[in-house]
Parts: C-alpha cells; structure tokens; sequence
C-alpha cells in the first residue's frame, strides 16, 4: 500500500507565472487563483504537486506487516521519490492505492520527471522481464498496481467513493480529525510530522479495506482475514502515538459495526 501527501510547488508556479517577486505564500495564492478562475476550484495540476510524504504500508510474504513515512521530516522531495522506486527495484511488490491511478502515480511520474529519477522496473513493460508484458504497474486493468477507488467503481469516475467513507462504512478509524486540504496550511506550519502522521494513517485505511476486498474476492478466508487483522494490530500496538491513536479508534467503531 502506499500513499503520497503534496502541496503546492510554489518554486514552479513562480517560474510558470513569471512571479519572482512574489514570496511563497502569495505565489500559492495566484496558483490557486488561477485554478478557480479554470475550474471553480482550488486543485492545483498533478505537474505542480510537490510530495512531501510518501508512506508504505509492507505485508511481507511471511506475514510481518509495518508501515512507515519514508526518510523522515527533513527528506526532500527526490529522495523521497528515489526511495520509493527504489523500492520498487529490490521487491517488485504488489501496489495498492485508492485513487492512485488518477493522483498519486501522475504525481510521482512528473515529479521523477523533473528529479531525474530513476525507475526502470516500475517502467518495465515486458521487454526485459516477460512476466511483465500482462501484469505490469501502469496497466489499468492488471493487478501489479491495484487502485481500489477504481476497481471497485468498475472504472467508472461516477461512481467512485472516498477513502475515508468507504472506511467508516467498514468500521474503520477513517481521517482522524486531519484532512488533504489541511496539508498546506500544516506544512506552511512547519508540521511536516503531522503530515507523516496522517499519510500513515491513510495508508492504514486503504490496507484495512484492501484486506476486505480480498476477502470478498475469495482470496482470502474468514481465517486468514481475521489473521491478517491481527497482525496489523500487533504492528499498531508497538508502534507510534498515531498508530496508537488509530488502533483505539479502530477497536471502538469495530465494537459498534455489526458483522
């Protein structure tokens, strides 16, 4: 599982706008402007994105789950996009994401772009590794990345449903009090540890409804569902405060959902 957290890339809106002027506040301010006057809303285009987090959640084949932030508060954006292809290169894992055919991915494909970084297995279509050819991570309809606001919208944009209330509906901790659209402000604030936090947290949804929706495949068994939760408590019980948090609130709103 992985999800990324952004905010507006004032250094190339500033470039873009011819705004050398302007301090970054103000440059976020026409970009956002600028979008409003487009599309009636404030979303900035995916090339002028900048990542600031970028978490995993890992279920290693013998069962060990974690989940992190990759490299910590101070990383810049390349490095953090260098260690998530690089990822990538050593396991050749399973991606899974909500909505990350349609942000998260874009994303990181301008982004590498513009930090020349390297990502030759995630770009693998099969003609190095045959295995690919079928199964690779920019086909839509194949499993190798598996976004699950698309797939289970049957690929229709009309019908696709936030995170965070597929995750109430499943009786999952959902947002936590944090929003995408407090991003920025929170990062102008100089807490970029918050902003961790909650992509964790995102991440921690996105397997919880994943493990749900293979067992609704038939990929997994009552048991093995019931297991796979287990271990993902394990890793909240021992982990950070936020962890903690969403474990809490986990184990009261399953209390309440009936099965």
């Amino acid at each position: 599982m992985f999800d990324i957290e952004t905010v507006p890339d004032v250094e190339g809106g500033r470039r873009l706008l011819g705004a050398n002027e302007l301090d970054d506040a103000a440059v976020a301010k026409a970009m956002f402007q600028q979008r409003r006057q487009l599309t009636g809303g404030e979303f900035v285009r995916h090339h002028l994105q900048r990542v600031v987090a970028i978490s995993v959640a890992f279920r290693r084949s013998d069962g060990h789950f974690s989940v992190h932030s990759l490299g910590n508060p101070d990383s810049g954006e390349a490095d953090l996009i260098k260690r998530f292809y690089k990822g990538l290169e050593r396991y050749s894992p399973t991606l899974v994401s909500w909505n990350g055919s349609g942000f998260d991915l874009p994303v990181l494909h301008y982004r590498a772009l513009i930090h020349g970084v390297s990502a030759a297995r995630y770009w693998e279509l099969g003609d190095e590794d045959r295995d690919f050819r079928y199964n690779n991570y920019l086909g839509r309809f194949h499993w190798r990345h598996t976004d699950l606001m698309d797939v289970l919208a049957g690929y229709q944009f009309r019908a696709a449903a936030p995170l965070d209330e597929i995750a109430l509906l499943l009786g999952l901790p959902g947002k936590l009090g944090m929003h995408g659209s407090r991003v920025w402000d929170e990062f102008r604030a100089g807490n970029i540890e918050s902003i961790r936090n909650y992509c964790d947290t995102d991440v921690l949804n996105t397997y919880l409804v994943y493990l749900r929706f293979e067992l609704m495949r038939g990929n997994l068994s009552t048991d093995d569902f019931t297991r796979e939760c287990e271990s993902v408590r394990t890793e909240l019980a021992n982990g950070a405060p936020h962890l903690l948090e969403f474990l809490s609130a986990w184990d009261r709103l399953e209390g309440a959902t009936p099965p």
